[in-house]
């Protein structure tokens, strides 16, 4: 089971989850999305939980108060943590997450330790807390069919931008090639003015009679 929570702290609202249990937490390593966050008590044991940034959201720029959210929700389910005051949480892209055999259930290590940063949370924030238990729903996840059904979203988008794409640049193209036929035109058109000989007079009187 997969508990979900709802940060208002932002806008459009934002998914915080985590495992029920620390099998389930094996299944969120794997499955994580590519925009996902992970979040931990540094040092210390609690739960995993998961930040799903909105579109563009970068994970080195959370805004302040959904990084509070986070901290607070993962201190909140540390049975160590939750008891202590000045601790750290540390967090990461979920992307950044190494998972090696040898390793217990739960366990992780970091494929770039320098992709790590940290949170200090002083205390325990009820009101923080409370907030976002309101918002919490526990459903059973079909971790695969969902990635499945992910990627073809993912690459729909993708066909779309790069037809909108295609599109631009045949209307450009056109256009330019509209631009260019124009102006050999006009030049066209300015060359048979300049070829267009002149009238010149050919006598002493035709000059008289163009004077009068």
């Amino acid at each position: 089971m997969v508990l979900f929570y709802t940060s208002n702290a932002v806008t459009p609202p934002a998914i915080i989850y985590m495992g029920k249990d620390k099998h389930e937490n094996e299944d969120l390593i794997k499955y994580a999305w590519p925009q996902d966050v992970w979040f931990h008590v540094d040092k210390l044991s609690s739960a995993h939980v998961y930040l799903r940034m909105p579109d563009g959201m970068s994970w080195e720029a959370i805004p302040e108060a959904l990084l509070v959210d986070c901290a607070q929700l993962v201190k909140a389910n540390s049975i160590e943590g939750n008891k202590k005051d000045n601790i750290s949480i540390i967090y990461t892209p979920a992307e950044n997450l190494k998972k090696s055999g040898d390793m217990a259930i739960g366990q992780v290590a970091f494929h770039n330790d320098k992709r790590v940063k940290r949170v200090h949370v002083p205390k325990r924030e009820n009101p923080i807390v409370n907030r976002l238990n309101k918002t919490k729903v526990e459903r059973e996840v079909d971790h695969e069919s969902e990635r499945v059904e992910r990627i073809k979203k993912e690459n729909a988008a993708k066909r779309a931008i790069a037809a909108a794409k295609k599109k631009a640049d045949a209307e450009l193209a056109k256009a330019r090639e509209a631009e260019k036929a124009a102006r050999s035109y006009d030049n066209m058109l300015l060359g048979e003015d300049e070829d267009e000989p002149v009238p010149q007079p050919t006598s002493v009187q035709e000059m008289m009679d163009d004077f009068m």
